[in-house]
C-alpha cells in the first residue's frame, strides 16, 4: 500500500480541489478562489503529482472527476468542515448567559473580598456558580492541572511550569486588639513584644512576614495560641488580652463587629505582594479572562478600605454622633 507523506500535502490544495469538484471549470474555481487560471492549473498540477492521481479531466469543455477524486471529494469535505470549525475564533464571552461554575482559590484571609467579589458576580452573571477553595501546598499544580481556574497568592511562592501570572496588588499589616486593651496607653514596640500573641497556622512552609522581621530585628514575641483560620482571631481578640499582627485585609469587616482597634505595626513588616495565577491554556479563554478581572478589582478595592487606624486616633475610638 503507498503511503503519503503528510508534511507534504499542501491544505490549500484540497481546499482549491474542493472548488474545482463543485465548479468543474477552471476559470469559475479561479474566480471563486481569486486566483489565477493558471495558479489554480499548476495546483491541480501539484496535486495530481503528490497523489499519483489524475482527479479531474477535461472532457468535453468540462472537467470529469475520476473514481478517486469522487472519493477522495466526499473523504475531505469533512475533515474541511472539522478544520474551518476548529479555527473559527471563539466567542465572545456573554456573563449573563453562562451557566459555567468557576472554581477560584483564595485565601481565607480575605472574608471581605469575596462577598465583594460574589456580590458583582451575580449581578453580572445570575445563572453561572462560583466555589471558594482555600489555597493549599498543591493549589499551583491543580491550576496548572485545570482543576482550579484561577488563584490569588503570595508573589514570592514558586510556581510550577504551565502557569501564567498578574500582579494583583500588595498587602500591608496591622496590629489588632480589643478596644479597652490596656496596650493602647502606650503603644510602642516594647509594649508590642511584651503583650501575648495570637497567631494564625496557614500551612505553608514558608517563614512569615512577621517571624521574618523578628529575626531581622533579633527580637521574640510570645505566642500564646495558635488557630487553623483567620476567622476565629477577632472572638478571642474580643474576649482577652491578647494582640494579633495580621495583613490589613484579614480583619477588615471585623472591626466594627467585635470592636476592635487597628494599630500601625511598630515592628518593620515587609509588605506581601500577591498575583494572580491561571493555566496557561486558558489564557485565550475568555471566560477566564473575565472571572480574573472581577476578582482583580475586588481584591484592589478591598486592600484600598483595609487601612490601619492611625494610633492615637485608635486610643480615642471611632467617632459617634450624638
Amino acid at each position: 500500500m503507498n503511503e503519503i507523506d503528510l508534511r507534504r500535502v499542501d491544505l490549500n490544495l484540497l481546499v482549491m480541489f474542493q472548488v474545482l469538484m463543485a465548479e468543474r471549470s477552471v476559470t469559475r474555481a479561479a474566480e471563486r478562489l481569486g486566483r489565477t487560471q493558471s495558479a489554480v492549473s499548476h495546483a491541480l498540477a501539484r496535486l495530481r503529482e503528490q497523489l499519483g492521481d489524475p482527479l479531474l479531466v477535461k472532457v468535453g469543455g468540462r472537467l470529469e472527476a475520476s473514481p478517486f477524486a469522487e472519493r477522495l471529494a466526499e473523504e475531505v469535505r469533512p475533515i474541511l468542515r472539522t478544520i474551518e470549525r476548529v479555527l473559527v475564533p471563539p466567542r465572545a464571552f456573554d456573563p449573563g448567559a453562562s451557566t459555567r461554575v468557576f472554581r477560584l482559590a483564595v485565601p481565607d484571609f480575605a472574608t471581605g473580598l469575596f462577598p465583594r467579589l460574589a456580590e458583582r458576580f451575580r449581578r453580572e452573571a445570575p445563572q453561572a456558580g462560583l466555589e471558594w477553595v482555600v489555597p493549599g501546598p498543591h493549589t499551583p499544580l491543580e491550576v496548572a492541572e485545570g482543576q482550579i481556574d484561577v488563584a490569588l497568592g503570595p508573589s514570592a511562592a514558586p510556581l510550577p511550569e504551565g502557569l501564567d501570572r498578574d500582579e494583583a496588588g500588595t498587602l500591608g499589616w496591622a496590629t489588632y486588639l480589643r478596644r479597652d486593651h490596656p496596650a493602647l496607653a502606650q503603644w510602642s514596640a516594647k509594649a508590642w513584644v511584651r503583650w501575648p500573641h495570637v497567631a494564625v497556622r496557614t500551612g505553608s512552609r514558608a517563614l512569615s512576614p512577621v517571624a521574618a522581621a523578628l529575626g531581622a530585628l533579633e527580637r521574640e514575641r510570645r505566642v500564646a495560641i495558635w488557630v487553623p483560620s483567620f476567622a476565629t482571631v477577632a472572638p478571642l481578640l474580643a474576649r482577652t488580652d491578647l494582640i494579633a499582627t495580621l495583613p490589613t485585609l484579614a480583619m477588615q469587616d471585623s472591626l466594627r463587629r467585635f470592636d476592635l482597634r487597628a494599630l500601625p505595626v511598630p515592628v518593620p513588616i515587609e509588605r506581601m505582594p500577591h498575583r494572580l495565577i491561571w493555566s496557561r491554556r486558558s489564557s485565550g479563554d475568555a471566560a477566564i479572562r473575565w472571572i480574573r478581572e472581577l476578582l482583580k478589582q475586588a481584591f484592589a478595592d478591598v486592600l484600598a478600605a483595609a487601612q490601619p487606624m492611625p494610633a492615637a486616633r485608635a486610643r480615642r475610638g471611632p467617632r459617634t454622633r450624638g
